[in-house]
């Protein structure tokens, strides 16, 4: 009797191990995705492959990001636009002051005086939001405006 219960664990054993084996060659099955070892080496080196692609990649975005970034710094981010009257017989503000600058705050102040025989136009280089040249009370009012937007 001791030998056949011990057959019995000895096939319970074998059943257990035997349905053990099954469930380890399934998950391998899966985690191959149907591919033996030898193609194994293969799909490491095709990630490789990709895995440099993308670093290439990333170096060429990150070359462009920087060129777009010197570009944005140098593009127009503070505009400001003040309109006025400068003869008090012509009617209407047609005439402005418009401040156009950059992140560090350069750029240019275009001014355009319109009277009834004839209009003029000014252009007044600006560093650090001022002017080595004498501005008037609306163009001072444009550079304000253009800060105050941003």
């Amino acid at each position: 009797m001791t030998q056949e219960i011990l057959i019995y664990i000895i096939g319970a054993l074998a059943l257990a191990a035997i349905v053990w084996i099954i469930l380890l060659e399934m998950r391998l099955k899966k985690f191959f995705g149907g591919k033996k070892a030898g193609d194994l080496e293969d799909v490491m080196k095709g990630i490789i492959k990709e895995l440099e692609a993308v670093d290439g990649f990333r170096g060429e975005m990150e070359k462009y990001l920087e060129g777009v970034e010197k570009r944005l710094r140098r593009s127009a981010q503070h505009v400001g636009v003040v309109r006025f009257n400068p003869f008090h017989d012509a009617g209407g503000d047609q005439s402005f002051s418009m401040a156009i600058m950059d992140e560090k705050k350069n750029g240019v102040i275009l001014s355009s005086l319109y009277g009834r025989e004839t209009s003029r136009i000014y252009a007044k280089p600006i560093e650090n939001a001022s002017s080595k040249y004498q501005l008037s009370k609306e163009e001072v009012e444009a550079i304000e405006e253009a800060l105050k937007k941003n």
